[in-house]
């Protein structure tokens, strides 16, 4: 992302969320302040999703990754967690419309620059900020994420759920396990939902060809993909770490679970969605 901009895929991200309460009228997942905060009309979203009409299947994986994840959240939430981290929080709007969020402490964790891009998108969508959210802004190359949370009022002794979406493919491995090892190690217990891919090697061509053509898409804007995770490999390595309870959904899941439960032949490998907690 450039200095002083917000990351350019945290606002297509948003534009995807708003696109499919437009289109597909929120049937995965219902935003309805999605449009209101990405501050362009429903004529415009619309017209711009239709404009790119290949771009309908990641518009409803990240729908149906959202809605994963909620659903997630309120499970953590009626056993008793109070705490919620968004990191990489974008444009998200739970706190502001979430079902149970009088319920948590909401910390919205971003980048500085993308953080006040937000606050200035809710401000001009009359969107009042709740009194149980925090922002934290933290930027990665001065700040840890442990401190910046500190800083916050992130309580480390309570249990927490982590939502970190659209984030981990363009972060190191180094980045990623980093942030991991931080969550196993609360001392009370944390749960964390993410999306991850496949290496582009194991995809059939087909899947090949979109995948390429999307990663040279984010590579030009600065934002490349950087991180893929084998699944096997990658949930033996969340056990070394202490989570259990791993529950990943591959392409055939996501769609069979959110979009068309009689969908056959769909492939295995290609974008995840995982939750793992450390109890």
């Amino acid at each position: 992302m450039q200095s002083g901009s917000p990351s350019r895929t945290a606002v297509a991200a948003a534009r995807h969320r708003a696109a499919h309460q437009v289109l597909e009228g929120g049937r995965i997942f219902a935003d309805p302040l999605a449009v209101t905060i990405l501050g362009e009309s429903a004529d415009e979203v619309a017209r711009r999703a239709e404009e790119r009409p290949s771009e309908r299947v990641l518009r409803l994986f990240i729908a149906a990754r959202t809605r994963f994840a909620e659903d997630a959240l309120a499970d953590a939430v009626e056993r008793g967690v109070r705490q919620l981290v968004v990191l990489g929080a974008g444009l998200d709007t739970y706190a502001y419309r979430g079902a149970l969020r009088e319920r948590l402490h909401i910390f919205e964790v971003d980048h500085p620059d993308t953080q006040a891009w937000k606050r200035a998108r809710l401000a001009e969508g009359a969107i009042a900020l709740p009194d149980w959210l925090t922002f934290a802004p933290i930027d990665f190359e001065r700040q840890t994420l442990p401190d910046g949370l500190a800083a916050a009022g992130f309580d480390a002794v309570q249990p927490a759920f982590f939502t970190w979406l659209g984030v981990v493919p363009y972060l190191t491995a180094d980045a990623i396990w980093s942030t991991l090892g931080f969550i196993a190690g609360l001392t009370q217990g944390a749960q964390v939902v993410f999306d991850y891919a496949n290496p582009p090697d194991s995809l059939a061509p087909e899947m090949r060809a979109v995948h390429d053509e999307r990663a040279a898409r984010v590579a030009e804007i600065g934002e490349s993909w950087i991180s893929y995770f084998e699944s096997d490999a990658l949930h033996a390595k969340l056990t070394g770490l202490g989570f259990s309870g791993i529950e990943d959904l591959g392409p055939h899941d996501i769609v069979t679970r959110y979009i068309n439960r009689l969908a056959t032949s769909l492939p295995r490998t290609g974008a995840h969605i995982l939750r793992a907690g450390r109890v």
